[in-house]
């Protein structure tokens, strides 16, 4: 009897169904060891000039792949794969490679000119409704026939 039960247990452990195992994916993004910050919304940073999107969240840094989201409690520690249901919506929402090598003064300055583009085509508009309306004031005098005495 002794001698079936060591073949049935050698026959046991070789069973697909009784092997374990577990893959773990690390992605190594080599990021100074104090990357600068860049508050980007409430809550949510990135790593300033960075070539991949590297955000700081709720005490994590996360990165996106086109394979899928990673994170690391540091800077310098392996980043391990996150499930997508684990990701913070805020983060997964962000638009993906916006902030890739992002720059806080070459924004600033990009929202400083968007805004200056905005102020100037309110203006011309103003001033176009504001001709036209003299234009049509200037319809209706001819129309009338004003006569001076």
């Amino acid at each position: 009897m002794h001698k079936l039960t060591v073949p049935l247990v050698m026959l046991l452990s070789l069973c697909p169904g009784a092997v374990h195992a577990q893959v773990t994916v690390h992605i190594d993004i080599g990021l100074p060891p104090v990357p600068r910050l860049v508050l980007i919304q409430p809550g949510i940073q990135v790593v300033e000039g960075f070539q991949e999107e590297v955000f700081f969240h709720s005490g994590w840094y996360w990165c996106r792949r086109p394979n899928g989201w990673y994170r690391a409690r540091t800077a310098r520690a392996r980043f391990d794969v996150v499930e997508v249901h684990r990701v913070p919506r805020s983060l997964v929402r962000m638009p993906a490679g916006h902030y890739r090598n992002w720059h806080r003064e070459a924004k600033a300055q990009e929202r400083r000119e968007r805004r200056e583009d905005k102020a100037e085509r309110k203006e011309e508009r103003r001033k176009d409704k504001h001709d036209r309306k003299n234009h049509g004031r200037e319809k209706e005098d001819k129309g009338h026939g004003r006569r001076e005495r």
